[in-house]
């Protein structure tokens, strides 16, 4: 998957990761490589956070089954 990510310098010469799509889905890093790299972490791990949620949700009707497939 390709995401949009928007970087800032911070106050404090850190840069902040963000990616829109992803509400709350947010990194750093010292500089620009390390910031996309913590970026890429934090995107796996929302989406899994979500996964999570909605699996939960679905767990809970009757005649359903779940399988994972790998994108």
């Amino acid at each position: 998957m390709i995401f949009h990510v928007v970087l800032q310098h911070a106050e404090d010469d850190w840069i902040v990761a963000e990616v829109p799509a992803l509400p709350g889905c947010v990194s750093q890093g010292k500089d620009e490589k390390e910031a996309l790299e913590n970026i890429k972490e934090a995107i796996t791990a929302w989406l899994w956070a979500e996964d999570q949620k909605a699996m939960l949700k679905a767990s809970k009707k009757a005649n359903k089954y779940s399988i994972i497939v790998a994108v």
